[in-house]
């Protein structure tokens, strides 16, 4: 399993939205990493239902929701830039 896009920024307490990719080539789309009271925490999908409170898509146990938690927590602290890098043949420009 890996991260196969993470878009970081500001929302409110939402400090990026990434996506899961599993080895059996499965992508889960719309992880949110979301600042607590006790650090960042993974926020699972979810769907407004009809009675307007929202209902998890995604569900994991114990072990699995911790090494998301870990690779989402590791993958946002690396040192690469959110910035969209520009081409080098328009360094020129």
């Amino acid at each position: 399993m890996k991260i196969s896009r993470m878009n970081k920024g500001s929302w409110g307490k939402v400090v990026a939205f990434f996506d899961l990719e599993t080895s059996e080539g499965f992508t889960l789309k719309g992880f949110k990493l979301v600042e607590g009271s006790d650090g960042l925490f993974v926020g699972y999908p979810s769907v407004k239902n009809k009675d307007d409170k929202y209902d998890l898509t995604v569900f994991a146990d114990k072990e699995l929701k911790s090494e998301v938690h870990q690779m989402a927590i590791d993958y946002f602290n690396q040192e690469q830039s959110s910035e969209p890098q520009k081409p080098d043949f328009l360094e020129e420009f």
